[in-house]
């Protein structure tokens, strides 16, 4: 009787079996799609710095002004203090948003000023002499040393502005330099301003409906290196409302989806010029939910089609 012999390998070499399959995932991931995993949750790089942010950060759009209540306020604490467990970074805020900066500000001061912080605000006045006062008044809100990113909001007085926030820039008092819009307005101003100005950042309206910018402005983000945060991914929660009232379909769970929230999302970040995707909320569950959608796997164009089809049919 023949006996077989069996040679274990040693746990060291086990270990670095596994280290060298997923360094060759990460690798292949990143060469697929550009992205990339940090503690578990998907990023894609800026293109102007290289520099990795989670493909799901935060807004703040009505969400967070709610004034002096102190409950809420620790409501809102309690949402960004699970964002920033759950791997999230980019925090998006404006003086447009009522005292949406001033309770950040307190909620990062009670969290003890999380290091993940990626401050991402914007200036909204004219004349753009008014600006450099308005940030000014941001920054004490959010009680940061600088922002990491200022955006012109809307393109107001983007012609005034723009030369502000690249000398800020200059001198080391910001980071990086974007503007935005939404609804779908303007794009062709916003074309015009991405092919002559020199921006890091670009903020639109991106979701499985309003789709307009995947023609030309996404294509020329990615042609200029220009990064792309995507506002009103839910449309201020009438997305969600409308599908939410039918069941979410078998197949999202080929993408790892448990919720509409999450499947929306994946359209979303899925696209490779988008950076990142800026719901906001006001749930804890909600932001967990939110965050889930930021890890693999993501959907290939062929899903991304039959997503886009399926959520018109609704």
């Amino acid at each position: 009787m023949r006996i077989k012999t069996v040679t274990r390998i040693p746990s060291i070499n086990r270990r670095k079996v596994l280290h060298a399959l997923a360094a060759a995932s990460a690798a292949a991931l990143s060469a697929r799609t550009g992205l990339a995993r940090a503690d578990n949750v998907l990023t894609r790089p800026i293109p102007s710095s290289g520099e990795g942010l989670p493909v799901v950060g935060l807004g703040s759009w009505i969400t967070f002004n709610v004034g002096y209540d102190e409950v809420a306020r620790a409501s809102c604490a309690d949402v960004i203090g699970n964002f920033f467990a759950a791997g999230g970074r980019l925090i998006d805020s404006s003086p447009m948003y009522g005292s949406s900066q001033a309770v950040i500000g307190a909620s990062l001061k009670r969290l003890g000023k999380p290091a993940a912080l990626f401050t991402a605000d914007k200036v909204w006045t004219s004349p753009g002499s008014r600006g450099p006062a308005q940030i000014e008044t941001s920054r004490l809100h959010w009680g940061v040393p600088r922002f990491d990113l200022l955006q012109v909001h809307n393109l107001l007085a983007w012609q005034e502005h723009l030369p502000t926030l690249n000398a800020m820039k200059a001198k080391g008092q910001l980071r990086y330099v974007g503007i935005t819009t939404s609804e779908g307005r303007r794009h062709r101003e916003v074309e015009d301003i991405m092919r002559t100005q020199p921006l890091d950042f670009v903020q639109v309206t991106y979701n499985v409906i309003d789709r307009e910018v995947e023609a030309r402005i996404l294509p020329l983000a990615r042609e200029r290196g220009i990064a792309v945060i995507v506002n009103r991914p839910f449309q201020q929660g009438a997305l969600i409302e409308h599908v939410g009232r039918r069941p979410l379909p078998p197949w999202a769970g080929e993408i790892g989806c448990t919720s509409w929230a999450q499947l929306l999302l994946k359209f979303i970040v899925s696209h490779p010029a988008v950076t990142c995707a800026i719901p906001a909320t006001t749930s804890v569950a909600h932001v967990r939910e939110n965050m889930e959608a930021a890890r693999e796997p993501l959907p290939d164009e062929a899903m991304r089609r039959r997503m886009a089809v399926h959520v018109a049919a609704l």
